[in-house]
């Protein structure tokens, strides 16, 4: 470096890192997922992490082979709700049913305390379950294996292979950039454009994290434009932005069952179980309009409660800010052939998905017909070397998928529905409403806790399913609002990825955190509730519905 560029001086925006090297906070290359920072445990989690392996196997071996658990010993065929598991029960008799009972649960709880306690990788304990549902005897190694080729397995891959055609091609960031600069032109604005963003995003993105990656290199510029640095530095604007953002994001895959995966799953196992289909629109005409709805309520909690904007930070601080997003909208130059392309094939993606109720092809099945275009030599858009697929978060997802396998084979939920609601000496008289109140409260305030959407989905949905064949509802007016509940994950750093991604930004804590998401949560869940009575009921989906969609 010459001396000149030593003695040059760095503009007056220009921030110093914790290393002591200058940035620039409006370059939105360093906001890229590999840039940010590595967040270290607190006292907490490494505790966790530390006594998390032990604890799962002392669990194990005691569920497994030491504790007598009574309603996995006695039952008949009856008490049975799947052919599959009623077919095994008849095969092999009382004894090795109840040890494949007690192998389940076993695997299962230690599981959970894996992936909880954070004590191995998440994609690590799924090989590791995997392999026990071999070694046990609840699975034959071709249907353990096979769940890797899951329909679902398959939409994420190829929807990865479409998100990265919208990020190779720069049609998202574009209309990213373009909205906020056509919208955008003040504090408040710029909040409700991300609600627009993040809904038109999910309809075509079936990956939350995907949206994260592509949005927070955005919305943190806008941050620093507005002088939100991480740290000791925090404020209200940087807080407000990301927890809104990550709020937008879950709720607008939840608006779509093509959303995400654990939303395409819970479809799959409620379609399974009442012989039908879960269509796109029948979801999209419910959700739609109440995800939206508590977009606008998220907005109104974060700018008028929690973080409310002082007259400073409603002014950018970075005089000229906005026009480096302007610059980097810029560079990107007129739309060309590749993009427009991009856009046609995820349009008519879209118009397949919201038709299915018409023309009967699946989800997994269109999003592959529009992969397949897209990698197309000559023709397509992007190659397979462009394409990033996490294949660990694919092994993780398909652990969780081989135990849904291993509760169907076992038929482990409807066992524990029975023994529970046995135990409390309820009767087959409940009161719908009841049980609707307390599967979705189970659903919603479980994401607390949980890592995984998928993980949630694959223990809920089935319960749901089995609460309500016991009491003889229909089992979409339980299992699909139970559903709706899926993408609840916004409230603390472990619940989902986008949250994971989203703290290492360091623009809020767990306390910032906690009161916007769960005061969101419990918003969110009495909802669900006031539509089960009335919009879900119109639609047919609770008793007594007008509509008749189901």
């Amino acid at each position: 470096m010459s001396e000149a560029e030593k003695n040059k001086k760095e503009p007056d925006h220009y921030k110093v890192d914790e290393n002591g090297n200058s940035y620039d906070p409006l370059d939105m290359h360093n906001y890229s997922i590999e840039k940010l920072p590595n967040r270290e445990k607190s006292k907490v989690e490494a505790w966790m992490a530390m006594i998390g392996a032990p604890l799962a196997v002392i669990t194990f071996i005691l569920v497994a082979f030491v504790v007598d658990i009574p309603f996995l010993q006695q039952f008949d065929l009856t008490t049975l709700q799947s052919d599959k598991a009623a077919e095994v029960y008849a095969e092999i008799g009382d004894d090795r049913f109840s040890q494949k009972n007690h192998f389940m649960l076993a695997i299962f709880l230690a599981a959970i305390i894996l992936w909880i306690t954070a004590s191995i990788p998440n994609y690590q304990v799924s090989l590791i379950l995997i392999i026990s549902l071999v070694l046990t005897g609840v699975l034959p190694e071709r249907e353990a294996y096979a769940q890797l080729g899951h329909p679902v397995m398959w939409l994420n891959i190829m929807s990865f292979v479409l998100a990265s055609m919208l990020v190779a091609t720069g049609v998202a960031k574009r209309f990213a950039l373009w909205f906020i600069l056509r919208f955008g032109k003040n504090a408040g604005s710029i909040f409700i454009s991300f609600i627009v963003i993040n809904t038109i995003l999910s309809a075509f993105i079936s990956a939350t994290t995907a949206k994260a990656a592509i949005l927070l290199p955005i919305f943190m510029v806008i941050a620093a434009v507005y002088g939100a640095e991480g740290g000791k530095k925090k404020n209200n604007f940087g807080r407000s932005i990301v927890l809104q953002n990550l709020l937008y994001i879950n709720l607008g895959a939840g608006a779509f069952v093509t959303g995400s995966g654990a939303n395409l799953l819970a479809a799959a196992l409620i379609s399974g179980a009442i012989d039908g289909n879960i269509y796109f629109a029948d979801w999209m005409f419910a959700m739609f309009p109440t995800m939206v709805g508590m977009m606008f309520i998220g907005y109104i909690v974060a700018m008028k409660i929690f973080f409310p904007l002082t007259p400073e930070e409603r002014t950018p601080q970075i005089k000229g800010g906005m026009k480096r997003l302007q610059e980097e909208y810029e560079k990107l130059g007129k739309i060309d052939y590749q993009e427009v392309k991009t856009i046609v094939i995820f349009v008519l993606i879209l118009l397949l998905w919201a038709t299915d109720r018409f023309h009967g092809v699946s989800a997994t099945a269109v999003a592959f017909v529009g992969a397949i275009v897209a990698l197309l030599p000559r023709i397509g858009i992007v190659t397979w070397n462009d394409v990033d697929i996490p294949w660990h978060l694919m092994l993780f997802s398909a652990g969780a998928y081989t135990l849904g396998a291993g509760f169907n084979q076992t038929d482990l939920p409807s066992l524990s529905v029975n023994a529970f609601f046995d135990s409390l000496g309820i009767g087959d008289d409940t009161e719908f409403w009841l049980l609707y109140v307390l599967m979705t409260g189970v659903m919603c305030f479980s994401a607390l806790i949980f890592q995984s959407k998928t993980m949630r989905t694959m223990l809920f949905i089935p319960i749901a399913i089995g609460v309500a064949q016991r009491f003889d509802f229909s089992v979409v007016s339980l299992a699909l609002p139970t559903a709706f509940m899926i993408e609840y994950v916004w409230v603390l750093y472990f619940n989902s990825k986008p949250a994971a991604l989203l703290y290492e930004t360091d623009r809020y804590d767990l306390k910032d955190a906690f009161k916007f998401g769960f005061t969101l949560m419990v918003i969110g869940y009495f909802l669900n509730i006031i539509l089960g009575e009335t919009w879900y009921r119109w639609l047919g989906i609770t008793p007594n519905g007008v509509f008749g969609l189901f």
